[in-house]
């Protein structure tokens, strides 16, 4: 299997396997990079497709004062239209349809953050790299937000480029962010090592100090990736361990019957 057919953080990629390379998207909303729908971005701020209605239609109240103040005049009611409709579809999971609205309101409002950020995750979700790459990477200019490194890192890792997967990471780690980010940071680099077949890295990067009873699920996802280069180096033990550890703690984690099944191989 090439590593363009591998989910980077071990998700199960829809139709396919979970071994390597982004699924279209972040279920992934979970962790950085997504919108989860659950109320908040990473930074604090109510992202724009969650479920907050502070401005009425869908969109919190700060975002439509942040609309307003970017956009022309006669453009705000059917960018806000657009973005709303946008945020919708991305929260049902409809993700083609949030590009394409998305899309719209870029035309309307092309400084907006938050339309940037829909569109670039949208479009990392259905494997439209480049474009996903583009527009992540214009949110960050606009916002300041570092949040969605990790998912420009990601898309760097679907098209091959290395070296600037490298230097995404490195500017995350300058720049800080999030655990939760940073958590997702380690656990796409950890994978783009293992991709370069440097396990040990990968280990050295994801090995837990503990295995807590209680661990969030992006402290889940580095455990599994640290499962996948224990295994890969050769220690089962370990790596059974995580997998036991992982598996208590979430038995419906993405990815651990192909775990399972490299251990018993």
């Amino acid at each position: 299997m090439s590593s363009r057919d591998r989910d980077p953080r071990g998700r199960a990629r829809a139709g396919g396997s979970a071994a390597g390379r982004p699924r279209p998207g972040y279920d992934r909303g979970r962790a950085s990079g997504g919108h989860s729908g659950r109320g908040e971005g990473l930074t604090g701020r109510p992202s724009a497709g969650t479920g907050r209605q502070e401005g009425g239609g869908g969109l919190p109240g700060w975002l439509l004062e942040e609309l307003a103040r970017v956009t022309s005049g006669r453009r705000v009611a059917a960018a806000r239209l657009e973005l709303e409709e946008a945020a919708a579809a991305f929260v049902a999971g409809r993700y083609a349809k949030a590009r394409r609205h998305a899309e719209e309101a870029k035309a309307l409002t092309p400084r907006l953050p938050a339309v940037r950020e829909v569109l670039g995750l949208a479009a990392y979700r259905i494997g439209r790299w480049e474009q996903a790459l583009a527009e992540l990477r214009t949110y960050r200019r606009l916002s300041g937000d570092s949040t969605h490194l990790p998912v420009e890192m990601d898309t760097l890792r679907a098209l091959g480029r290395s070296e600037e997967v490298e230097a995404a990471y490195a500017l995350l780690r300058r720049l800080g962010g999030s655990k939760a980010a940073l958590d997702e940071g380690r656990v796409v680099y950890a994978s783009h090592l293992l991709d370069g077949d440097r396990a040990r890295e990968a280990w050295e990067l994801t090995r837990p100090a503990n295995l807590k009873a209680r661990p969030t699920e992006g402290e889940l996802r580095v455990w599994y990736v640290a499962a996948r280069a224990a295994a890969r180096l050769g220690d089962r033990s370990g790596s059974r361990r995580l997998y036991q550890a992982i598996a208590e703690s979430d038995p419906g984690f993405p990815g651990l019957d192909e775990l399972e099944a490299a251990l018993g191989a």
